[in-house]
């Protein structure tokens, strides 16, 4: 099969397409037709060495849609032609830039048949990060006020939409050009997060946050501390600098701030996640925006844009 690989860590120019051998299934496990992987900043981070992957030469890749070709011993739920999705890959095993990979059934759910690949792909790992930082962490109710900082990126979009189906009142952060079409995708507010009066831009366009997906937290911690309403929430799922900490822990104090941190990895059971995005996805409550689509001989342009381009969405290699 043909696969993208890199055999040293470095910047996207170590991305290799090359023959691989086709992985075989093991026990509770399928082998898929990759249609569609969906492009992360992890998968940059692993090529590059923050992150160890478990061997080299190694497949990035995180997520994917496809057909499944093959099915391991003990494995009931799925069967070859079958339409799927997956996520959690390329960290623990050989990842999703390929034309087939293999995924333990745990990550795995059907993909819906008037869902296309890329689709699929798109909503993956960012569908179940942004599930598993507004309904397991943050416990976002209905008709509670929720902000998502960088509502353009790839789990922004898709929490925009989660918090706006659970019944919540959502305000988010982007540049100007995407404001439009978040307020479209469920968003009360979109605002500049450019803006020097943004804190007060955000409690007079929806009140103060019960709960805030943040994800970058060396930046916004005394932000989230200054705009939350008591007993804030605050989700962090990312950052760009290692540490992160307050300015002025007592602001932070003085709103009983929770501050959960998570890795979409720890995710018990990202099947069961997966079914219910691809509920929601059937349904029309999920529309993962696909900004760009790449071959296989182009996933270093795909790196590349992941980190250092403004878009909507997601990105997606489609082998």
């Amino acid at each position: 099969m043909r696969a993208v690989r890199y055999h040293e860590h470095g910047g996207p120019d170590v991305l290799k397409v090359e023959d691989a051998e086709k992985p075989e299934p093991d026990d509770g496990e399928i082998r898929v037709e990759v249609r569609a992987a969906g492009v992360n900043p992890v998968d940059t981070y692993f090529r590059e060495g923050s992150y160890e992957p478990p061997e080299l030469p190694m497949i990035p890749g995180s997520d994917l849609a496809g057909v499944v070709d093959a099915v391991g011993e003990g494995v009931d739920d799925f069967a070859a032609g079958d339409r799927v999705f997956a996520t959690g890959l390329g960290n623990d095993r050989q990842g999703t830039y390929a034309e087939f990979a293999v995924a333990p059934t745990d990550r795995v759910a059907h993909l819906p048949e008037s869902v296309d690949f890329a689709q699929g792909a798109a909503a993956a790992l960012v569908g179940v990060t942004a599930w598993r930082a507004l309904v397991d962490h943050a416990e976002l109710d209905p008709a509670e006020t929720c902000l998502v900082h960088g509502g353009s990126g790839g789990v922004g979009h898709v929490a925009v939409q989660l918090a706006d189906a659970a019944g919540a009142r959502v305000v988010t952060t982007a540049s100007e050009e995407y404001h439009a079409r978040l307020e479209e995708l469920g968003a009360h507010a979109a605002l500049d997060y450019r803006r020097e009066d943004l804190a007060d831009a955000v409690v007079e366009a929806a009140g103060r946050p019960d709960a805030i997906l943040d994800h970058r937290l060396d930046q916004y911690l005394d932000f989230d501390a200054e705009v939350g309403a008591q007993g804030v929430r605050v989700v962090g799922i990312g950052n760009t600098e290692p540490a992160a900490g307050f300015e002025n822990i007592a602001a932070a104090r003085g709103t009983e701030m929770a501050l959960h941190l998570m890795s979409m990895y720890n995710t018990p059971d990202m099947a069961v996640v997966l079914r219910k995005l691809a509920q929601m996805l059937a349904e029309g409550d999920l529309d993962p925006q696909i900004s760009a689509r790449y071959d296989l001989d182009h996933a270093a342009d795909a790196q590349r844009a992941v980190l250092h381009d403004s878009f909507l969405g997601k990105l997606v290699v489609e082998p």
